[in-house]
């Protein structure tokens, strides 16, 4: 982790919008984000630890990150990827003492913006969009879960897969000559798919023979979505 200037994120492009800023004007925009202090992480850096206390509020402003989940014998579920423009950490808007749910780590080198939990509460008691806001992302991600958990007891191993690169297409996705590229690797989709890698990469291999989509440079270029599900086409 390394503090930034405010030069020097001046300098880094700024992120789309997002939820977290919805509805509010230029002047309350800049007041909320002139109020949090920019930081530099490495990629596989922790930013936020699971169970521990939830005193800072973060935005991505460059990068990518996710979110994981400790198991109780050492696992490592992955859960929802963050871009940028996304917040995390918003249990620390909660007056109360509260813990961090999940961990977040940087997937690539990422700056965020922090606030500090009572410097957050105090503003979105000035700013009453912030908490709703919040609600809206909280809300938004309590429905990924619920996709998430009925997708782990109703779908294939090989539905799941297909669902995890269709959905992280508009996210993390990049529009090239002949398709989408994604910057992933077939341990993390593994891991967002809940399979095994080898199981993986035996899917990534026959869709890469059938052309639905090819691998290159390290990178997956999805090329036909809808023939990752042959049986709903």
């Amino acid at each position: 982790m390394e503090d930034m200037t405010a030069s020097e994120l001046h300098a880094v492009h700024a992120p789309p919008a997002g939820q977290f800023l919805h509805g509010l004007g230029r002047h309350e925009s800049d007041s909320i984000l002139a109020a949090a202090k920019p930081r530099r992480f490495c990629a596989k850096s922790v930013m936020t630890r699971q169970g521990e206390r939830a005193d800072q509020l973060l935005l991505l402003w460059k990068g990518r990150a996710r979110y994981f989940f400790d198991t109780p014998n050492g696992g490592k579920n992955i859960l929802m990827w963050i871009t940028p423009g996304d917040v995390f950490g918003g249990v620390a808007l909660v007056s109360r003492p509260s813990a961090y749910l999940v961990s977040t780590e940087a997937v690539r080198e990422s700056v965020v913006l922090v606030w500090e939990a009572s410097t957050i509460r105090g503003l979105s008691r000035r700013f009453p969009q912030v908490m709703e806001n919040v609600l809206f992302i909280a809300e938004d991600h309590f429905s990924w879960y619920i996709a998430a958990h009925a997708a782990l007891t109703s779908q294939t191993a090989r539905e799941r897969l297909a669902h995890v690169l269709v959905e992280l297409a508009p996210s993390i996705g990049r529009e090239v000559a002949g398709g989408t590229e994604l910057d992933v690797t077939n341990e993390e989709l593994a891991n967002s798919a809940n399979i095994t890698p080898y199981t993986a990469s035996r899917m990534i291999s026959a869709w890469q023979r059938s052309g639905v989509l090819c691998k290159h440079r390290g990178k997956i270029i999805v090329r036909f979505p809808e023939q990752l599900f042959p049986r709903v086409v």
